[in-house]
């Protein structure tokens, strides 16, 4: 993992959008059908939608890469498909998932699988705290 994964410092990055210029994408937010717990949230396109459709696995479109990203293809950590919504103005999405097995993102914490949202911000200090845990100060 790297520092961003790591640290308590907030720095958040309010240039992502930019940096999609030109990319004809929609956010997805992933959640567990099970827990109801946000696991993450990407971005989709036509492709991948209709990609994920098909499979009826959690298939994402990485604006870093510039390619469809089958969660899980490579981890084997993959995500069945339950249900798509759609919002009131059809402008996001969320994803209903099953995490099939093992992590359902990149990191953990003592060898147990974080959801991506395993920080909260304390308002109070503008700092992040681990849910899981305290964190390593860096």
């Amino acid at each position: 993992m790297g520092y961003i994964e790591e640290t308590n410092e907030l720095k958040l990055d309010f240039e992502k959008i930019a940096k999609m210029q030109g990319q004809k994408v929609l956010p997805v937010a992933v959640q567990n059908a099970d827990t109801d717990e946000v696991i993450l949230i990407a971005y989709t396109n036509r492709e991948a939608m209709l990609e994920s459709i098909r499979l009826r696995r959690v298939v994402l479109w990485s604006t870093s890469r510039d390619e469809l990203w089958h969660k899980g293809k490579t981890s084997g950590n993959e995500f069945e498909l339950l249900e798509i919504r759609v919002n009131c103005e059809q402008n996001s999405l969320v994803y209903r998932a099953r995490p099939l097995k093992g992590n359902i993102c990149h990191t953990s914490y003592n060898g147990v699988a974080n959801n991506c949202f395993y920080r909260r911000l304390d308002m109070d200090t503008m700092a992040l705290v681990n849910l899981n845990g305290s964190i390593h100060e860096k």
